[in-house]
This record gives C-alpha cells, sequence and structure tokens, in this order.
C-alpha cells in the first residue's frame, strides 16, 4: 500500500531519525528547473530498468511535478516487493510553494 502525504509531512520527515528517501521522477529538464536536495532521479520511464539499484526494505517517498507520475511509479514499486512507499501529494509545485519558496515554479 502506498501512503499519501503532504509537502509539509515530508519536511518534517526529512528532519527525523529515519527520513524516507526521496526519489523524484521528473524529466532532467524539470530537474533542473527545481528538485530537493538530497533527492534522487530516477525518471519514470526509466524506473523499471533501475529499480534494482533500490533496497526493497528501506522508506521512499517519491515525488514528480503535481504528484500524478509519483503515484503511478510508487505502485509500480508496490507491486515489486517495495512495502514502504510514499506519495509526496501536490509534487515539487507544492514543495515550492509551502516548503522553499525559493524554488522555481513551472
Amino acid at each position: 500500500m502506498v501512503e499519501h502525504k503532504s509537502v509539509q509531512d515530508i519536511a518534517g520527515l526529512l528532519k527525523g531519525d529515519n527520513p524516507p528517501h526521496i526519489i523524484d521522477v521528473r524529466e532532467q529538464w524539470e530537474w533542473d528547473i527545481a528538485h530537493i536536495a538530497g533527492s534522487t532521479r530516477i525518471p519514470l520511464s526509466t524506473l523499471p530498468a533501475q529499480v534494482h539499484t533500490l533496497d526493497t526494505s528501506r522508506t521512499y517517498a517519491l515525488l514528480c511535478h503535481h504528484g500524478m507520475r509519483s503515484e503511478m511509479a510508487a505502485n509500480w514499486l508496490a507491486q515489486h516487493g517495495f512495502s514502504s512507499l510514499i506519495n509526496i501529494d501536490g509534487g515539487i509545485d507544492a514543495w515550492s510553494l509551502d516548503v522553499d519558496p525559493s524554488l522555481p515554479r513551472y
């Protein structure tokens, strides 16, 4: 099952003792505009080829522009043995609005 959390919830978790690892499923041009420091970019289209680089026991928070591609990625990962998954509702756009206004919006 995939949890859904707000950007504010994720920002709080990132400050905790066991933060989730953020996987950004957007394309390079989107990443170049704005991204969360410390996140890993794995475009949705390449996720099946790169899934072997991920640890099924780790908690991952999936991010995209608004939350749709990241939800697809999280659901796909859930079907492939990952059990601790979070979709970041609102994506990088919400992050730019509610957590880090210094990030550009597009």
